[in-house]
């Protein structure tokens, strides 16, 4: 019987492709912990985000190419993930913040803290290191939306953020009474965002997500020059206003050099008891804003009514629901970002001209 050896297997797997970043497992060090014992092989694949969409396929293709190696009886192959960086330097923060998203629309009302609650919550579902900062400073819904009413607590000067389905968070919303108006320009809006940044214990995350409030306003703009984003997603719904609205805060972000990293249409359709479905909103208009800016589309979000009740009792849909349409719509989009964000890392950390394919 062949001797296996631990260059063949090397061989073999170099042969397998990640099928985002179009390189090989061994060429990209994605191959760890590699151990053979006679016929028996065993290794570990790491992957960029534990999100990875195609970890299955990766895992599928790794195992027949040793598997089809002469002499090899069995192979075992864990799955792990080590998120890349994109290697900006955040100098508000004490901590290492490997990237940061952004959630942006051009208008209010298109779901865009939706969106954010459940990219945060698949994200960190997933396994990875995951904050969430409430940067709506006049409209801060996150903590409803996660269920959590506490104040943070502080150690010495520093705020503690709370903690709710494996999330950090941060909000305006912990720090004023229910109901109670901020009637603040845009001084106070800059120091109150940078705060959320310094002056708060994030530790160590992979992905910290940012509910910027809606508009092309002070906060927004505060945030894009204070803190390098690792990109933005925009937000919008079908119809032309909403279209509109978030064309010009898509075109803001690429005027502040600021990476797109795609386009999510919310509210697309609703599906009716009969299983067709109703455009309430309109249709197809989110895919025609990406291509038309030339931004990958990041997918479509149908209503459902699970996920009006997820927002106002804390329990977001991919938790609550997680088999429901919406919900893996809105995990689909999660697995989306967390790959661009991986193939963006890969490129050098830009994806203001990286070519992104979701088919």
């Amino acid at each position: 019987m062949s001797k296996v050896t631990e260059e063949a297997v090397l061989a073999a797997l170099s042969k397998v492709q990640e099928p985002e970043l179009h390189q090989d497992l061994v060429s990209l060090n994605m191959i760890r912990h590699l151990t053979i014992e006679g016929g028996k092989v065993s290794f570990t694949v790491m992957l960029t985000t534990p999100a990875c969409p195609l970890q299955s396929q990766i895992e599928r293709e790794a195992r027949e190419a040793v598997l089809a190696l002469p002499g090899v009886e069995a192979v075992s192959v864990k799955m792990d993930a080590d998120v890349t960086a994109d290697g900006r330097m955040r100098g508000l923060v004490n901590a290492p913040i490997r990237n940061a998203i952004a959630v942006a629309s051009g208008k209010g009302g298109v779901g865009k803290s939706t969106v954010s609650v459940n990219l945060a919550v698949a994200l960190a579902q997933s396994g990875a290191r995951v904050g969430l900062m409430d940067a709506d400073i006049h409209g801060p819904n996150i903590p409803t939306m996660m269920g959590v009413t506490r104040i943070p607590a502080t150690q010495g000067n520093r705020i503690i953020p709370a903690e709710a389905h494996g999330v950090k968070i941060m909000s305006m919303g912990f720090l004023v009474k229910p109901g109670q108006p901020l009637i603040w320009r845009g001084a106070m809006l800059h120091s109150a965002i940078r705060q959320f940044l310094s002056d708060v214990e994030w530790g160590e995350l992979d992905y910290l997500i940012i509910d910027l409030p809606p508009g092309t306003g002070d906060a927004p703009l505060s945030l894009a020059q204070a803190f390098p984003l690792t990109g933005v997603v925009v937000v919008t719904l079908p119809q032309q206003v909403s279209l509109e609205d978030a064309s010009r805060g898509l075109e803001m972000f690429r005027t502040l050099e600021t990476p797109i990293l795609g386009v999510v249409e919310n509210m697309s359709y609703l599906t009716l008891p009969d299983g067709s479905q109703m455009d309430i909103f309109g249709t197809g208009g989110g895919e025609a804003l990406a291509q038309a800016a030339g931004v990958p589309f990041l997918g479509k979000v149908p209503m459902d009514p699970q996920v009006r009740i997820g927002s106002d009792t804390g329990k977001p849909i991919v938790l609550a629901h997680p088999d429901t349409e919406a919900a893996q719509a809105l995990r689909g989009v999660a697995e989306k970002i967390a790959a661009a964000v991986s193939m963006a890392n890969a490129s050098g950390g830009n994806v203001l001209n990286l070519k992104i394919d979701f088919a």
